[in-house]
């Protein structure tokens, strides 16, 4: 057996690898519940005149997506459908989330709930919702 020489950089880098590992099972764990439920990840930013949202919802279909404002909440829900292609193939790992997936957001009161558009593009929900007049930015002339 050969000896190799002890590096402590290879100790501090092995240590760095499982803490990534660590972490990202952290970050992860409020996204797969144990029941089969997952929630797709969520932009939120906010314009002059919109609030936009983006979902991250990779091989959903437009028909299996569910987007529905009630009592100042919008709530997106769902379901990403575990298709088998082959019935012969033998699965080794399957990593991907299938099943329902919901996520709701308590809306502020300057939001117009009868200006929401919707469009879905390349797994990526974007929702616009249009603030009301009130709540836009207004240019004061100065006198």
């Amino acid at each position: 057996m050969a000896m190799k020489p002890w590096s402590p950089w290879q100790d501090l880098e092995n240590i760095q690898h499982q803490l990534s590992d660590v972490l990202h099972d952290i970050t992860h764990a409020g996204v797969e519940s144990r029941d089969g439920h997952w929630a797709p990840r969520v932009d939120i930013r906010e314009t002059d005149d919109a609030l936009m949202l983006e979902a991250e919802l990779p091989g959903v279909k437009k028909e299996d997506v569910c987007l529905e404002v009630k009592d100042g909440v919008l709530t997106l829900s769902g379901e990403r459908r575990y298709e088998q292609e082959v019935d012969d193939e033998h699965v080794h790992r399957i990593e991907r989330v299938y099943g329902r997936f919901t996520r709701s957001f308590s809306l502020p009161r300057n939001v117009n709930v009868e200006q929401v558009e919707a469009s879905m593009n390349d797994g990526i929900l974007r929702v616009r919702l249009a603030k009301l007049e009130s709540a836009k930015p207004k240019a004061i002339a100065i006198e």
